[in-house]
């Protein structure tokens, strides 16, 4: 009697208990079809499963009454219905894709990013350094990339047909005044920054939003590495060059270091060249960086660089002797807080102090002094997946004094700006940025306001197009302020059509340009005005391809039709740095321990009064050897076929060249103490 007790009970409450559940079942698709392994639940509870191959689902709950169902995959926007479960029929589940939020898209348009983003990738450190004959020189690392000219007397950045001066350079968003260090004419100036004092690098050829001013062409915003979690020593020597720097890491912090030594005089006494120098080149600097993660969500940034610069050249009327300090220091904070704001503020100096003994006759002495504060605040809101909004106000004060002889001028001017920018994504795939920049010049007492325009169509990881419009502004030479007090800002007005195709192996990016400049200095009647105007318009071509193991090869070519009535021109008419077709191919090759390059380099002659110059061309050829995982050892030599190449005529019809036609570089580097296979960098 007992035993059939416990059973009929038993019996009662399994009866009970399976008329308390409910089956939930159904099927998911999205517009393409039946979707698999959707996790489809009651929230609150485990009771849940899993849809098959056709979509279906089914499982059962013993939740009663109003509930909510939830269904959710990875890339979708998740799926909720909340109803009485016993009243819920069979469900028709479709899930839309989800969005890609305002602050994961990258746009490539107009910029090459290096380091910062994997899609596009195109350089790190250590490709600068072993980037046919960049040598370790971030600046002609850079010339390897469509959009800028080679003007080989100087070595300068020039883009799509803008002077040197009209490419500006940016380290943690915060304005450095001379980017270059001095040398003679034929002599390349190189870049003041190693290329591994950075994590990333954009280099955009315009097209750029409100953040940036006071740069017709183009930007070369540069951002720092972050704090360090090991300790770092690392040594390395060539012919012309000795360097040693290293970190020491603490628990949220890290301080760097680095000292350089370049030298001339070895190396001219192993190659002399067509030159007589009474003082080889010689350039002593030294740089250091402090970084702190004060909190989760504040990051502290110092950099400090001094660099001594000296050479001597024999002419024949005179012993031309050139010497340089240049100083820059930044510092910068970074925060976020509740509610998607963050908020940056930086101030960062840089100081020139320039001096030429017999610069044009013997015994005479020219003196320029430049100095330049720059301040600035950025406050960033993400308001949602569709909408991000960024804010900022920046100062310059900047001075000038120059004195040659018994002439000269005492130069001081403030800029304010201010910018605000709105990214927003429109519809799945399709991106708006706008932007407006404002800008105030005391000397001139003038208002400008920019408006500038990016839309972007991104439907996948392959391939985007980007249509570009904007003003951007530029305050005239300290020689032209300091003569003309109201002298107004340079303009130049982008028009950018961008495509491009990205895969594994395969890039290829075609951008037809067009710019149009106004109010450039001009001599009207022995005064200066911003009165000069031109145009400059081309397109440019880049290929990457990597479809054959072990090989890379990419080709670069740049059409630009430039032509400027400014400073003192009488006619509307090319200017003397701008070169019609620019081409460079380059290949590298892997095998084992050794990573071969070979480069071409390819630009059509120079207009100037006395005549065109030759076409430039340059075959160049690197060798890199992984000898030890903190061993690497690199070689190259530039144009191997020795060709006297012709920088620019003189009005005497005098040509301008190259000291050497060949140049060779080897070089060991050495990482010390380091925790990282071939990780060279000091900081």
């Amino acid at each position: 009697m007992k035993t059939q007790l416990i059973l009929f009970f038993s019996a009662l409450l399994i009866s009970t208990g399976a008329l308390a559940q409910t089956t939930i079942r159904g099927t998911v698709t999205d517009n393409q079809g039946p979707l698999v392994g959707v996790n489809i639940f009651v929230v609150g509870t485990l009771d849940g499963g899993i849809s098959d191959a056709e979509g279906h689902f089914s499982f059962v709950t013993r939740e009663k009454g109003e509930q909510t169902v939830r269904a959710v995959l990875l890339g979708y926007e998740d799926f909720n219905i909340t109803a009485d479960l016993s009243t819920l029929g069979a469900l028709d589940i479709r899930l839309r894709e989800q969005a890609t939020s305002i602050d994961e898209v990258v746009v490539t348009a107009s910029t090459f990013s290096m380091g910062k983003s994997y899609q596009f990738k195109k350089m790190d450190a250590l490709d600068v350094v072993m980037s046919g004959n960049s040598c370790g020189d971030l600046v002609s690392a850079l010339q390897t990339l469509p959009g800028t000219q080679k003007v080989g007397e100087d070595g300068k950045l020039y883009v799509r047909g803008g002077e040197s001066e009209e490419c500006q350079t940016f380290i943690n968003g915060m304005h450095v005044l001379a980017p270059y260090s001095t040398n003679v004419e034929g002599q390349t100036q190189r870049g003041r920054f190693s290329p591994f004092l950075f994590k990333g690098m954009s280099f955009s050829l315009g097209g750029y939003s409100g953040e940036y001013g006071q740069a017709l062409s183009s930007v070369l915003p540069m951002e720092t590495t972050d704090v360090a979690e090991a300790d770092k020593l690392g040594v390395s020597a060539s012919l012309v060059d000795w360097n040693v720097g290293g970190t020491k890491a603490f628990s949220r912090s890290s301080l760097s270091f680095n000292a350089s030594l370049t030298h001339m005089g070895l190396y001219n006494a192993i190659f002399p060249d067509r030159c007589t120098w009474t003082r080889p080149y010689r350039k002593l600097s030294g740089e250091a960086q402090y970084k702190v993660e004060i909190s989760p969500r504040t990051v502290f940034k110092s950099y400090a660089g001094y660099d001594w610069t000296s050479v001597g050249q024999r002419h024949p009327d005179r012993d031309l002797a050139m010497g340089e300090h240049n100083v820059y220091g930044n510092a910068t904070l970074n925060t976020r807080f509740d509610g998607g704001y963050s908020l940056f503020v930086g101030a960062a100096y840089s100081a020139m102090i320039y001096d030429v003994e017999s610069a044009r006759v013997a015994g005479d002495h020219y003196h320029n002094f430049r100095n330049e504060l720059h301040l600035k605040a950025d406050l960033r809101k993400t308001l949602s997946n569709a909408l991000k909004l960024s804010a900022g106000v920046e100062n310059y004060l900047r001075g000038s004094e120059k004195r040659y002889e018994a002439t000269g001028y005492d130069l001081h001017y403030d800029l304010f700006a201010a910018h605000f920018d709105a990214n927003i994504r429109i519809a799945r795939g399709l991106f708006l940025n706008i932007s407006s920049r404002g800008e105030y010049l005391d000397r001139s007492r003038e208002w400008l306001l920019m408006p500038r325009a990016t839309l972007s169509y991104v439907p996948n990881d392959n391939f985007q197009m980007s249509l570009m419009a904007g003003r951007y502004s530029q305050t005239a030479e300290d020689d032209f302020l300091a003569i003309a007090k109201g002298l107004r800002q340079g303009l130049a007005d982008h028009t950018i059509l961008s495509m491009q195709y990205n895969s594994r192996r395969t890039m290829l990016r075609v951008e037809p340009y067009y710019k149009r400049y106004s109010r450039l200095p001009l001599l009207v009647d022995g005064a200066y005005r911003a009165e000069g105007h031109g145009d400059s318009k081309g397109v440019d071509v880049f290929f990457e391809n990597s479809s054959i193991r072990n090989l890379t090869v990419t080709a670069a070519y740049s059409f630009n039709d430039s032509r400027r009535l400014y400073k003192d021109y009488d006619v509307l008419r090319t200017p003397e740095y701008a070169s019609r077709h620019n081409f460079r191919v380059t290949a590298k090759y892997s095998l084992g321990k050794f990573i071969l390059g070979l480069a071409d380099s390819y630009a059509s002659g120079r207009v100037y009064a006395a005549g065109t110059t030759p076409y430039y061309n340059s075959l160049d050829a690197n060798i890199t050897y992984l000898a030890h995982p903190k061993v690497i050892v690199y070689a190259s030599l530039n144009n191997l076929l020795g060709r006297t190449n012709i920088y620019r005529i003189e009005p005497d019809g005098t040509r301008i060249g190259a000291t050497r036609d060949r140049f060779f570089y080897l070089g060991i580097f050495v990482s010390l103490k380091n925790n990282k296979a071939y990780d060279i960098a000091n900081f």
